[in-house]
């Protein structure tokens, strides 16, 4: 469905090119949840860039379907950034159906598919709430709301969790867990947590330092939901630092 074939991302500075993605090559099963794991400044976010069609690669390629990132038409994406940037002047309901609104859907089924979405990440009876009556935490869940409402065929998710306390951060990440068991769409999801990798990706894709090329893919086979403190969990954890060091 995704495929990266030998992408690399240089920019050119004053003190010269800064090559920041080298040979990247991957491909991206329908349905899988992906993490690309690696150090800050690795290169993720650009790759993430370089996948939605917001970035050209400097050579190589990337084709969804068999086929060049077209955000304007044929491919619809869906974005949850590190900041949620809603709307301050819209509840939450119009903050979620925002997309729904540029496809021109009827008020009363986008409204309808926001409050579902919604209930399912725990904001039942917040509808009409606004976003600075809110928690962090929820304004994290409506993004991500906004984002699965468009029914994107990748959703691109760029550490959404890293400003967060860890209380709220673990409670998101459930419910982020949950709604793609629900719903299975395919997802690209950046951190440089190894532990939020294994908790919520079926797929491990860690990079090295800069520039970005492939370290290890490794396939999770943990069952849903995953505890944390299990044996499992904390062996496999232990398994892939070893592998990383």
């Amino acid at each position: 469905m995704l495929e990266y074939r030998n992408v690399h991302k240089s920019f050119d500075t004053e003190a010269g090119s800064l090559v920041v993605i080298k040979d990247f090559t991957a491909s991206i099963r329908e349905g899988e949840f992906v993490v690309l794991l690696g150090p800050s400044g690795c290169g993720k976010s650009t790759l993430l860039r370089i996948t939605a069609g917001l970035e050209p690669p400097s050579r190589g390629e990337v084709l969804i379907d068999g086929r060049a990132p077209d955000l304007h038409g044929r491919h619809r994406l869906g974005f949850v950034f590190q900041e949620p940037a809603l709307m301050p002047w819209r509840d939450l309901v119009s903050n979620v159906t925002l997309g729904l609104e540029i496809r021109r859907i009827a008020k009363a089924e986008r409204n309808r598919q926001a409050v579902e979405i919604l209930r399912l990440l725990g904001l039942q009876g917040f509808e009409k709430y606004y976003p600075h009556q809110v928690s962090g935490g929820m304004k994290h869940r409506v993004a991500i709301a906004r984002a699965y409402i468009v029914d994107p065929i990748i959703l691109l998710m760029d550490e959404p969790f890293v400003a967060l306390d860890a209380q709220t951060r673990e409670s998101l990440q459930r419910d982020l867990q949950d709604l793609w068991q629900r719903r299975k769409k395919t997802v690209i999801f950046v951190t440089h947590n190894l532990e939020e990798a294994i908790l919520l990706g079926t797929r491990i894709v860690v990079l090295g330092k800069r520039p970005a090329t492939v370290q290890m893919d490794y396939e999770v086979r943990l069952a849903m939901p995953r505890d944390p403190v299990s044996r499992e969990f904390v062996d496999l954890r232990h398994e892939l630092r070893g592998m990383l060091a």
